[in-house]
């Protein structure tokens, strides 16, 4: 089909609207697309990433162009990077006519570590989502990280004769920064106040390690969210955080939970 050709069929989403209700928004949701990442020691990851991509509609209008979204993700091929986000969503306002946006950008993501005795190497994945919301020419991107720990209950230690409880949690942090904050500086903060970290593996002398470092470091589900909450408020970088800890109990069939968050201008 010609371009000729194409102009003249009926522009049925461009068409009218008669019900006077805007919609907040209208997009694509769960899309699939490759893309870079430039981790804290240079190098690039390739992944792929799931993509939601909405902008709003107004009342007049009957519906949004659906495949506009997707060609902006074609036409930036392979060489889509946390560089150029900010950028796809001014593309997405101008491209759809819309007055407001946003796009979820989820991959997981990819650290190596190396155990605490024996140094064997492995790697961590954790599940890190980039989130663009614009109204205008001001974008606003969050960076959202999920980080497995290992929390040991202080009271469990506190009572028993020997032992104590741990499970495995996953601490969530969302923050909006005003700076260049690297995936890794959120992973590293989280690790740091948690009863011990992950690893992808480990030998009997890191497992020995491991489970001391725990059992010496005891921390309530309260406790993970406020010691993070502390070092987030220090840093300068962050303008705006939530901070959430999830504890799958390994003694009740149920999990616990606690989120802090706090808007820091």
């Amino acid at each position: 089909m010609n371009e000729g050709t194409n102009n003249q069929m009926p522009d049925v989403q461009g068409s009218s609207d008669t019900r006077q209700i805007a919609i907040d928004k209208v997009g694509i949701k769960d899309i699939k697309y490759p893309v870079q990442v430039k981790d804290r020691s240079g190098r690039e990851q390739h992944t792929i990433a799931n993509f939601n991509m909405y902008v709003n509609l107004p009342h007049n209008f009957k519906g949004t162009h659906m495949s506009r979204f997707v060609e902006i993700l074609n036409e930036h091929e392979y060489e889509i990077t946390v560089e150029s986000f900010k950028n796809m969503l001014l593309e997405m306002l101008s491209r759809l006519e819309a007055e407001s946006g946003h796009i979820e950008m989820s991959f997981c993501y990819f650290v190596i570590k190396f155990a605490p005795v024996s140094k064997v190497k492995s790697l961590m994945d954790y599940q890190v989502t980039f989130i663009g919301e614009i109204t205008g020419n001001k974008p606003i991107i969050t960076l959202k990280v999920v980080v497995p720990v290992t929390s040991l209950c202080p009271c469990s230690k506190k009572i028993s004769s020997y032992g104590a409880h741990n499970q495995r949690s996953h601490v969530t942090v969302t923050a909006e920064t005003n700076g260049f904050l690297w995936i890794e500086d959120i992973i590293d903060l989280v690790e740091k106040e948690a009863s011990s970290e992950l690893y992808g593996l480990l030998k009997r002398p890191d497992e020995k390690q491991v489970t001391e470092h725990a059992y010496e470091n005891p921390k309530f589900v309260e406790d993970m969210v406020r010691d993070i909450a502390t070092k987030l408020n220090k840093d300068n970088r962050v303008v705006s955080y939530s901070v959430e800890s999830e504890n799958f109990e390994s003694i009740h069939n149920h999990s616990a939970y606690a989120m802090i968050q706090s808007n820091k201008s």
